[in-house]
C-alpha cells in the first residue's frame, strides 16, 4: 500500500465511529436502495464501509464486500451478522483487487472513486474482475459542471480531502471513460453531482466493437 493510500485509510478508520451519521448527511438512503437493487448474480461491492447498503441487496445476491479500511470492514461484518446476512467481507484495495478476471456478475460501488488515490487504476480493476456480460454499478458525487458551482468546488476540495480523504471535484465520468469501461446508463439523481452509473466492462465493450 502507497503512503498516500495509506493515509486515506487512516482517515476512514478515525471516521468509523461516525460514518453513518456522516453518510445520513450526505448519501439519501434512497439513492442507496435505487442504485443497490440493480444488483444481480455474484456481487463485488468495492468500498464497503460499514455496510450501509446491506439492506438493499435483493435476496438472490451473494455478495463480497471489500474496503481498505478495517474498521470500517469491522463495523461491516457486526451490521451483516445483526442483520443475519451472509457476505464475504474482506479488507482489500481497490486498487489491487486480489481476485481473478472475469469473476462478478456485478461490481458496485457508492461513493467510492472520490477517494481512491488512482481513480482510474480502480475502475480498471473493476472492470477486469467483471465478467463480459456482466455490469459495473456506481453511485458517484462529482464535481458540477455549473461553472460558479465548480469554482467553490474547486476551492473547499482540499479542506474536504484533509478532513475525511474525500475529493468532491472529481470527474468521475471521464475516469469511467478512461478506464475503458462503456457507460449504459448516465442519470442524475441530485442535480448533476450525484450520478448514477451503470457500464459494461472493457471486455464487453471490446466485443460489442468486433460485431
Amino acid at each position: 500500500m502507497d503512503s498516500k493510500t495509506e493515509q486515506i485509510q487512516k482517515r476512514y478508520d478515525r471516521i468509523s465511529v461516525i460514518y453513518d451519521q456522516l453518510d445520513r448527511m450526505m448519501v439519501p438512503h434512497w439513492m442507496r436502495e435505487k442504485t443497490v437493487t440493480l444488483a444481480r448474480g455474484s456481487v463485488l461491492e468495492v468500498g464497503i464501509g460499514t455496510g450501509v447498503n446491506l439492506p438493499f441487496y435483493p435476496q438472490d445476491c451473494t455478495l463480497t464486500g471489500i474496503d481498505f479500511s478495517p474498521k470500517m470492514i469491522q463495523k461491516a461484518r457486526a451490521r451483516a451478522q445483526k442483520m443475519n446476512i451472509e457476505a464475504d467481507l474482506r479488507q482489500m484495495d481497490v486498487q489491487q483487487l486480489d481476485f481473478h478476471n472475469n469473476l462478478f456478475d456485478t461490481v458496485l460501488a457508492t461513493c467510492v472513486f472520490c477517494s481512491v488515490p488512482d481513480p482510474v487504476q480502480g475502475l480498471r480493476e473493476i472492470s477486469r474482475v467483471c465478467k463480459a456480460d456482466g455490469q459495473v454499478v456506481l453511485l458517484e458525487h462529482m464535481r458540477s459542471e455549473n461553472p460558479l458551482l465548480g469554482f467553490f468546488m474547486d476551492i473547499l476540495n482540499p479542506l474536504a480531502v484533509w478532513i475525511i480523504g474525500n475529493n468532491i471535484n472529481r470527474r468521475t465520468i471521464e475516469n469511467v471513460e478512461k478506464a475503458g469501461l462503456n457507460i449504459i446508463r448516465l442519470e442524475n439523481l441530485k442535480a448533476d453531482i450525484y450520478k448514477l452509473i451503470v457500464a459494461s466492462p472493457i471486455q464487453t465493450a471490446q466485443a460489442v466493437s468486433q460485431q
